[in-house]
């Protein structure tokens, strides 16, 4: 191989190099957005959970006042 030829492989493995450290820091940002998303999916899960108990027991109580009268 000519010099020249050393120069523009070197400087094109610099590239992959440098493009290689930006999408791995990339793929960490999106692993952490990902965890945020799932935490707070939980959370929304766990309250739609809780809400939809709260309704139940009030249908439960309305049922029973409609027995009562």
């Amino acid at each position: 191989m000519k010099k020249p030829d050393f120069a523009t492989l070197a400087g094109k493995i610099q590239q992959l190099v440098q493009r290689h450290a930006e999408l791995k820091a990339q793929y960490a940002a999106l692993k952490e957005a990902e965890q945020r998303w799932l935490e707070e999916r939980a959370q929304l899960i766990s309250k739609n959970e809780t809400a939809r108990q709260k309704v139940e027991v009030m249908i439960s109580r309305l049922k029973a006042l409609e027995q009562e009268s």
